[in-house]
């Protein structure tokens, strides 16, 4: 993950906040830490509404497109949207990470975002943890 920005969908900043080691298949949790531990480092990420980083390693990925590409980009919209962002915005991933956290997250705005998602009882687990 080094060169130039990181293309990130825009709810995959929900994704990763609550990713816990479960996923499609091994192939694609494994790859989804290998994310997560490059966007430790604090890289540059350009925000898309399109396959990204995470995407290259998912099922749902056909021929470069997303087989639930509307919904998907339902949610890349309202997560742009909510945190004041466009598409191709590239900053930071700790700001982005931070504004997703203070404008969806914490004000418990992810389930009206992604609430039909499968991974849906997963990210709901972890909003009603006591750490969170």
């Amino acid at each position: 993950m080094s060169g130039g920005p990181i293309r990130l969908r825009a709810h995959h900043g929900m994704c990763l906040a609550f990713f816990e080691g479960k996923g499609y298949s091994t192939a694609f949790t494994a790859h989804m830490q290998q994310v997560l531990d490059g966007i430790a480092g604090d890289p540059t990420v350009e925000l898309v509404t399109q396959g990204d980083i995470v995407c290259s390693a998912c099922p749902n990925l056909a021929d470069g497109v997303c087989v639930t590409a509307e919904k998907v980009l339902r949610y890349d919209s309202q997560v742009l949207a909510l945190c004041g962002l466009e598409a191709h915005t590239r900053l930071p991933w700790s700001a982005f990470s931070r504004l997703v956290t203070e404008r969806i997250l914490l004000p418990r705005r992810r389930e009206s975002i992604c609430g039909d998602c499968q991974w849906n009882t997963i990210c709901k687990a972890r909003e009603e943890s006591p750490n969170f």
